[in-house]
């Protein structure tokens, strides 16, 4: 079961999702040590080892999620307890695009709604891994909580990639909202 106070402090945290999203970068509460949820690579959400089935549930703790430090945290108004969190803690789904080239607007959606552009305060960046050189793209979405992009979007994105030269070094990339996001240098697409 979770931790009661936390049930607690979600109801205002209802109450006040109605006008927004919760300041939780405004809460300073206590530290109430770690609980037993974690959120796989693929965006499910564990509570227990058990996957959390009502999305509206997981879509209220993805309200209050916060980073610190590299580590997550859901916090309330009246608590902050530490979660586990595989990779990012959001998933993105989907996305719009509007206008071509310098003007493309990409507008990315996550398994919990959020809604962000892709611009200068939420870049797109791309890690690849070390040992196979897999991309894993990745879309800031607010204070410092990224979304990792879904395989099919990010297939998407590459169609609608360009060639720019970024510090001397022409790269394969994304443009969104006036901002050129790197993917690859050019010269690896050889």
């Amino acid at each position: 079961m979770i931790v009661k106070p936390l049930t607690e402090g979600l109801a205002a945290v209802q109450a006040a999702a109605k006008k927004g999203p919760p300041p939780v970068h405004l809460w300073n509460p206590p530290y109430c040590g770690e609980i037993d949820m974690r959120i796989a690579r693929d965006g499910t959400w564990f509570h227990e080892g058990t996957p959390i089935g009502r999305m509206p549930l997981v879509k209220l703790f993805s309200s209050i999620l916060r980073i610190e430090e590299g580590k997550y945290f859901l916090v309330t108004p009246v608590e902050k307890v530490g979660i586990v969190v595989e990779d990012a803690p959001m998933l993105a789904v989907d996305f719009e695009v509007e206008g071509a080239g310098e003007a493309q607007v990409l507008r990315f959606f996550t398994k919990t709604d959020d809604e962000v552009v892709a611009n200068a305060a939420n870049p797109i960046r791309v890690e690849r891994d070390a040992e196979t050189g897999e991309p894993a793209p990745y879309v800031h979405v607010r204070r410092g909580l990224e979304a990792l992009i879904d395989r099919k979007s990010f297939y998407r994105l590459v169609d609608l990639g360009t060639h720019h030269e970024v510090k001397g070094e022409s790269w394969f990339g994304l443009w969104s909202e006036g901002s050129f996001f790197p993917v690859i240098p050019s010269l690896e697409l050889r």
